[in-house]
């Protein structure tokens, strides 16, 4: 298995959903540099369970615990590791997962891989692995601001509820979705609520924004910067789709259309449009890199389905336990985050 993400700026994970402890070791991050842990936490904090009625109530702290690397506030530029300690596993929820394959989850896959696997909340194939992603990014996006370099991300679409207009500039929201128009967000946390008493889930779109990159990050051919950015976002749980740019509407388009035309202004290079979302050729031209995710609805459901055991016995089965019914608000920080390092991990190498 992978645990390691990252080129110069590596970030590796480690942890069950279920087990003591969630955690990591980055790698390659520079040193000498001020840490602001308190912002640190504050992306956790996001990412956490238990925050509204729209999200799992399972009730974890999500605290940091840093164990290297880092001396009187500073970054010493050797392994940073780090632990976020499990406060409030309920395994027993899970007893009864020990010999089903659940729709849609990597029960069947990692059993057919490894020959084990933690039925316990998932394991390792839990989203609960992403918040050692968000510590990274965290950290990230520290070095990334010093740069200038800001990234945010909101939600666009919930089910068939989505907003009619891209966002390039940062705004403030004061709802778990981030979304820029009120009222189309209202709707949108509705049509959440309505499906969670349904016992069902729903899924959506997550924009993002990287702002202020500079041009030339990126290499040719193989680690194009959009390819690995593809990779980071797409290696998310629930992701099933990126796009960049234009995305797939470049499908319907007439080059005369989706070209980015060149003008020359206040010393800089610029375009007329950005259709390929600020990268051509696989490196960055130095206008806002945005691009779009597209998250599955989450496969535990409260209905009862039909699945096999490991036996190969048809059984109807009901979930139970605490579960998301949209994956939406909590993974905008990990968006955010697995973007930073791509940034990061690209901009070291320049």
């Amino acid at each position: 298995m992978s645990n390691t993400f990252g080129t110069n700026f590596r970030l590796t994970t480690f942890g069950e959903s279920h087990g003591k402890a969630i955690g990591g070791i980055i790698d390659g991050c520079p040193s000498n540099f001020s840490l602001d842990f308190d912002k640190i936490q504050a992306e956790l904090d996001r990412r956490k369970p238990g925050k509204s009625k729209l999200t799992s109530n399972r009730k974890e702290p999500d605290a940091v615990e840093f164990l290297s690397g880092i001396f009187e506030g500073k970054t010493l530029g050797t392994p940073i590791g780090f632990l976020i300690r499990n406060k409030d596993q309920k395994s027993k929820d899970y007893g009864n997962l020990k010999d089903i394959y659940r729709p849609s989850h990597a029960d069947y896959t990692y059993m057919a891989k490894y020959g084990i696997r933690d039925y316990r909340g998932g394991g390792r194939a839990s989203a609960r692995e992403t918040v050692s992603r968000v510590v990274g990014g965290a950290i990230a996006r520290q070095f990334l601001s010093a740069q200038n370099i800001e990234i945010f991300a909101y939600v666009s679409q919930v089910g068939d509820i989505k907003l009619e207009q891209n966002y390039n500039e940062r705004f403030e929201s004061d709802n778990i979705l981030n979304c820029p128009d009120k009222e189309i967000s209202e709707k949108m946390l509705s049509k959440i609520e309505q499906v969670k008493k349904a016992g069902d889930s729903i899924g959506g779109t997550i924009n993002c924004v990287i702002k202020n990159i500079p041009a030339g990050l990126g290499e040719p051919v193989f680690n194009k910067f959009h390819a690995e950015l593809s990779k980071a976002i797409l290696g998310i749980n629930a992701c099933k789709g990126f796009e960049i740019g234009s995305g797939f509407q470049a499908a319907s388009m007439l080059s005369s259309q989706h070209n980015d035309i060149f003008y020359f202004e206040n010393n800089k290079i610029r375009t007329k449009t950005n259709n390929s979302g600020g990268v051509q050729g696989g490196i960055t031209n130095g206008e806002d890199v945005y691009f779009k995710a597209v998250f599955k609805p989450v496969p535990t459901i409260m209905q009862e389905q039909e699945t096999i055991t490991t036996l190969n016995k048809s059984i109807a089965y009901k979930a139970k336990g605490r579960h998301d019914p949209c994956v939406l608000p909590r993974a905008l920080p990990i968006v955010e985050a697995m973007a930073a390092m791509v940034s990061l991990d690209f901009l070291l190498l320049k």
